[in-house]
């Protein structure tokens, strides 16, 4: 974790304030106001119980005390219900902050890009952005609110006191900062029992997640039982951790517990004698006691939600480092000229005509000793047919991914005609793309809405003609409700082939002028991969095709050309016939 992500220890409660918009603000703002009303609720609940108390004791009847009594039950019932409206509306904030937090994580995930996404487990990004945010109502619900009243109530208590006894004002001002600064000792431990805590759930949601996803693979390797006590290890090290949490919190509540109870004694013992001399009026020495208890509560209750909310502070740090996380690829929104001014957005560039260069490019991965691409220099004309052929792990992918702008150079640019990809917004320069990955995702939607991924606008007869076309119509036809076929989880039942065809038919949909293809054949048979290729040859024309494959497609096609690439450099293998779009008419989709 870089210097500049891991923050000191508040950073997280000041991004979390940070991240509040108009609506959650409102509700943090009634919490504070409430919170003062509590405040001023104590004094007079101490006032009023303490002059009642004196005048009975006086001899007063209760007739006389009346007005007294009512004013004492309405301060008691106002006090409690602004002590419940601060809380409902800590939650209503609490509410709106989770979703604004939330949905920035997941867009920011999102645009990061599978590159990012494939680095991570994905069991840990579920767990932060569902129950990991959902531990933030603590955090607002019980320890901001006990916060206002930890630096709201003292003060007032200690100036109430101060008024009129000095010398049991003083006191409590002295004792007071004994609590916060045991808090603050026993709070930097449990911050780093959280943290491990919150890491130890996060390897066990990953590795449950992975387990789960493999466990066909587990099965047939006899492997399934061993994994069980690597879950049992696991879960065994989240419960040792959640358990050292909750023994800090104990002692934590003892030793504040004993500190508050220490001076609350001292106040006691010489209200006491000084009242036993007559130094001191039985009114105030009711005052005194009735409030200094009071000073203390809203620290210790802090304290405690404190450590209630540390879960919450845990996921935020680690969401607000997501959220650190530098953007690949194309800019996702205008770039700011000096002066705080906007420049214009680019047009959007025809891919039908523009040459698309690569100049100088490089990329690196952290965690690889060697640049996966070095000072890669390719030009791909408009119209053309490229087979990026080499060994596992050249770089073929990672080229792909730089197009796409999943991936951000090290070094070099990339144009489209004059234009660097970089000054392109990412979503417009996407929406001219087509991609088909290894192993395209089927979702459990119906198979038009599948294949409508490439064109949400389309129409029944569109899809059907783009099923047509990619070689599909046949088999989606015999499924039980044909395009209305709802696929199980990731279209398992279906066969690999099948599934690619799928995924073509989107791309017929879509129209795109560029298409990008990471090996469509890698997993399919002989007689499947050739009438994938079939597909591939009508779907390429009139667009600029870029094919990671083993199989020489390019070859085959009239402007097609072979691209060498090993060990991070590209080299042509055949130069390109044609910088042209072929004479073949490009297909279009009815609407």
């Amino acid at each position: 974790m870089s210097p500049r992500r891991s923050g000191g220890p508040g950073q997280p409660v000041r991004r979390l304030l940070s991240a509040t918009d108009g609506r959650s603000r409102g509700f943090l703002a009634a919490t504070v106001l409430l919170g003062l009303a509590v405040t001023a609720a104590i004094l007079a609940q101490a006032g009023l119980l303490a002059h009642a108390l004196a005048a009975a004791a006086a001899g007063t009847g209760a007739a006389a005390l009346r007005a007294t009594l009512i004013a004492l039950l309405a301060v008691v019932i106002g006090r409690a219900i602004a002590a419940s409206g601060a809380e409902a509306a800590a939650l209503r904030g609490a509410a709106a902050v989770k979703q604004r937090l939330r949905t920035r994580l997941v867009r920011h995930a999102l645009a990061l890009g599978p590159t990012w996404l494939g680095g991570q487990r994905d069991g840990e990004i579920t767990a932060l952005a569902t129950g990991g945010l959902d531990a933030l109502d603590s955090y607002f619900a019980r320890y901001l609110p006990q916060l206002t009243l930890a630096v709201a109530v003292p003060f007032a208590v200690v100036v109430a006191v101060t008024s009129a006894d000095w010398l049991s004002g003083v006191i409590i001002a002295v004792t007071l900062p004994l609590v916060p600064l045991f808090g603050a000792l026993i709070g930097l431990h449990t911050r780093a029992q959280t943290r491990q805590s919150w890491q130890a759930l996060a390897r066990l949601s990953g590795h449950f997640l992975d387990v789960v996803q493999g466990l066909a693979t587990l099965k047939a390797y006899g492997r399934a039982s061993a994994q069980e006590q690597v879950i049992a290890r696991v879960t065994g090290e989240y419960r040792r951790s959640v358990m050292a949490t909750l023994r800090v919190a104990f002692m934590s509540a003892l030793v504040l517990e004993l500190s508050a109870a220490l001076a609350t004694a001292l106040v006691a013992v010489e209200v006491g004698i000084r009242l036993l001399y007559g130094h001191l009026g039985y009114a105030t020495a009711l005052f005194v006691l009735l409030l200094t208890p009071e000073a203390f509560l809203p620290l210790r209750n802090a304290a405690a939600a404190f450590h209630a909310s540390a879960d919450g502070t845990a996921a935020a740090r680690r969401a607000f480092e997501i959220l650190d996380e530098p953007l690949p690829g194309p800019r996702t929104e205008s770039h700011g000229e000096p002066g705080g001014q906007r420049r214009p957005a680019p047009a959007d560039p025809d891919l039908r005509s523009q040459t698309i260069m690569l100049n100088g490019i490089t990329v690196a991965y952290p965690g690889r000793g060697q640049p996966v691409l070095r000072g890669v220099n390719l030009t791909i004309g408009p119209g053309e047919l490229i087979t990026l052929a080499g060994p596992n792990g050249a770089g073929k992918s990672s080229l792909l991914s730089l197009l796409l702008g999943f991936t951000r150079p090290a070094d070099g640019e990339i144009l489209i005609g004059d234009v660097a990809l970089t000054d392109l917004p990412a979503d417009r320069w996407r929406s001219q793309i087509g991609w088909l990955p290894q192993r395209p995702a089927l979702f459990g939607w119906t198979v038009a809405d599948n294949i409508a991924l490439g064109d949400p606008a389309a129409s029944p007869a569109a899809i059907e003609r783009a099923a047509a076309l990619a070689g599909a119509a046949g088999f989606i036809e015999e499924l039980p409700d044909g395009y209305d076929t709802v696929l199980d989880e990731r279209a398992l039942r279906l066969s690999a082939g099948q599934r690619q065809k799928i995924a073509l038919a989107r791309l017929f949909l879509r129209d795109a002028p560029l298409l990008l293809l990471d090996e469509p054949t890698a997993h399919l048979d002989p007689a499947s991969a050739a009438d994938v290729d079939a597909t591939i040859g009508t779907l390429a024309a009139g667009r600029t095709v870029i094919v990671v494959s083993h199989r020489d497609l390019a070859a085959r096609q009239p402007s097609g050309r072979l691209v060498h690439v090993s060990d991070g450099a590209v080299t042509e293998a055949t130069p390109a016939v044609s910088a042209g779009p072929p004479p073949a008419a490009r297909l279009t989709m009815p609407r």
